[in-house]
């Protein structure tokens, strides 16, 4: 039995006919930049989330260092976030100028550790960047009254989260602005790269619109006046002054959504409900089968109705575990084997082993194992048997 750690065909293959359908009439339109299936998805993915506006992009990493960039963040600031997330959580900060700021995570759920928080704030923080891990999601009240509290902006990373609820509702976990990507891999994934900003802000918004596209025309315009009303001086008499994409005023991106991908993603936007409901029953199952194992089972918060992007388990001797697994035909992998404030990329802020205790331990102590909602039921039981004899080998 040959088992994919996660299987992005097998989902592709369940509605073949309605993802070819809609890629085919773009390609038949010959529109593949921007026009309707871009406009809509962009209205419907930030209506199932409960966000006002949705801003499409190239990615998720995009969608990160635009919400930096539209929220006025950059050179001399400070973003507080986590080490336990995947690398552009942090790069997207420092790709702006500004300086991460990492803070440990909760052991039991993963996402950063309220409690933790105050302490990092400085006169250059501008802005809480918590991360939904694998699914879940961060005590977000918690964080709008810290954020409120110090006049910081919240940014909600959540890549790894869409479908996900916190007090029962989708819109929750939202932050004044919100990151998701589309990864193939992910709850809601394309054939491809593609992000989204969501925000319920006009202003950022439109920011962000004129960012993604190389900072031209009106809202380009918009943009630079904006910037130059925040310093406090006056644009230039002589600046040309045009609405065409000719016409470019600040420094922005070419990070667009293509249209395929968007037709794609309308699609299974129409599915990802049920593809978080069979997410959620494999990692039940899984929790009942491993409760009376050494394993320790993902928690799920309180406040949480986790989407189960990623299924860790955790254990001491997880490494050994892993090979075991592999042997017998069960693929596995550690999400992140490297925490952030130990990466090389950032060895100058000058964190040390021991900073980040409960996020070291993880990096050492956990691994996922299949949780996509096309796993069978053959292949669910025979994983369960696998764990199993991995601890008595």
């Amino acid at each position: 039995m040959k088992i994919q750690l996660m299987n992005v065909q097998r989902q592709h293959e369940s509605y073949a006919e309605e993802y070819e359908s809609a890629v085919l009439q773009v390609l038949r339109s010959g529109t593949y930049i921007g026009g309707e299936e871009v406009a809509s998805f962009e209205e419907e993915f930030a209506a199932y989330e409960g966000a006002r506006y949705g801003v499409s992009c190239g990615n998720g990493t995009d969608a990160i260092i635009l919400a930096l960039r539209a929220l006025g963040i950059g050179r001399g600031d400070e973003v507080i976030t986590v080490s336990w997330t995947f690398f552009a959580t942090a790069e997207s900060i420092a790709a702006v100028g500004a300086t991460p700021v990492f803070v440990d995570v909760c052991p039991e759920t993963y996402c950063m550790d309220p409690s933790l928080v105050e302490a990092r704030i400085t006169e250059r923080t501008k802005a809480i960047l918590p991360v939904h891990f694998y699914g879940q999601s961060c005590e977000m009240d918690v964080f709008r009254a810290i954020c409120k509290e110090h006049n910081l902006y919240l940014i909600a990373d959540c890549a790894q989260s869409a479908g996900t609820k916190y007090q029962g509702e989708r819109r929750k976990t939202l932050g004044d602005v919100s990151c998701f990507s589309f990864f193939p891999t992910k709850n809601l994934g394309c054939a491809g790269d593609g992000g989204m900003v969501l925000t319920d802000d006009e202003d950022i918004a439109r920011a962000c619109r004129s960012l993604k596209l190389h900072g031209s025309g009106k809202d380009g315009l918009w943009s630079l006046e904006r910037e130059y009303e925040r310093k406090g001086v006056l644009i230039p008499d002589n600046m040309p002054l045009g609405e065409s994409k000719y016409y470019n005023y600040i420094i922005g991106y070419n990070s667009r959504l293509d249209a395929i991908q968007a037709a794609i993603l309308r699609k299974k936007l129409t599915h990802l409900d049920e593809f978080v409901e069979l997410r959620r029953t494999n990692a039940k199952l899984y929790n009942e089968a491993l409760k009376d194992t050494e394993y320790e089972t993902p928690t799920e918060g309180v406040n949480s109705y986790h989407s189960y992007y990623i299924y860790a388990l955790k254990h001491r001797k997880a490494k050994a575990i892993m090979e075991k697994l592999k042997a017998l035909g069960v693929p596995n992998g550690t999400y992140y084997p490297v925490p952030l404030h130990l990466q090389g990329a950032f060895i100058e802020l000058g964190y040390r082993d021991g900073d980040l205790p409960v996020t070291e331990d993880l990096s050492k102590t956990t691994f996922a194992i299949p949780v996509f909602p096309e796993l069978s039921k053959e292949e669910r039981n025979f994983i369960i048997g696998a764990l199993k004899e991995a601890l008595n080998a």
